[in-house]
């Protein structure tokens, strides 16, 4: 699994987060995801499956929507991200890395296989404190 750790001072620094950004005008998620793949890694995505929807909803920040897509086709040579570190991760490294709590929950559904689904995951500052799937809610630790 691709993942980088952000460089930057956003709300991810510090935290290893997948590869993507923000919607330019007139791109739906697929665009979006082609470009900014290509923009980050220099990867062209030749076979990617569009996976689910998560709502992240903070006291700090606007509502957004990320969409999650997982590839296993790909062109082109893996080059140097100015938004952090590229790195390629087994799933089981990737939980003992910095991350989001909630990020945690839909990649656990990503690495089973799970159907497509909708996510929405709610933040007090970085704490996670309500995650609701499919519309039931979860357990969360906090």
């Amino acid at each position: 699994m691709l993942h980088r750790i952000k460089k930057e001072q956003d709300e991810n620094a510090g935290k290893w987060i997948g590869v993507g950004g923000k919607f330019e005008e007139g791109e739906s998620p697929e665009d979006c995801l082609l470009r900014e793949v290509r923009e980050e890694t220099g990867l062209t995505l030749t076979r990617y499956r569009y996976r689910g929807i998560v709502t992240f909803v903070s006291d700090r920040w606007p509502t957004e929507y990320m969409h999650l897509f997982t590839a296993d086709g790909f062109t082109g040579q893996l080059k140097d991200c100015d938004e952090g570190e590229l790195c390629w991760l087994p799933w089981e490294q990737l939980f003992a890395l910095p991350h989001w709590e909630g990020d945690e929950i839909f990649l656990r559904l990503l690495e089973q296989d799970i159907p497509f689904f909708s996510l929405k995951l709610r933040y007090e500052g970085e704490v996670l404190r309500q995650a609701v799937l499919n519309g039931t809610e979860m357990k969360v630790r906090s």
